[in-house]
């Protein structure tokens, strides 16, 4: 059940963009509770993304995103 801070601090990158499991969140939360490194790691995490729902920042769709990886790769 005990997950390295590695472990913990990818959890936390998905949890931030709402990819985490339920089983993830649990074992990222019982690691937060004795290490305060990555305490640390998650309150800057949840400030980034409060910070990005704020300045309205959005992500390009998929569509958009493989557009933009053919135009690329013309170009190279």
């Amino acid at each position: 059940m005990k997950i390295s801070c590695k472990e913990a601090s990818c959890i936390c990158d998905k949890s931030q963009y709402k990819e985490a499991t339920l089983w993830d969140i649990i074992k990222l939360r019982l690691h937060l509770l004795y290490c305060k490194v990555c305490r640390g790691y998650s309150k800057k995490n949840e400030e980034l993304t409060s910070l990005c729902d704020r300045a309205g920042l959005t992500m390009l769709s998929e569509d958009d995103k493989k557009k933009m990886k053919r135009e690329l790769e013309e170009k190279l």
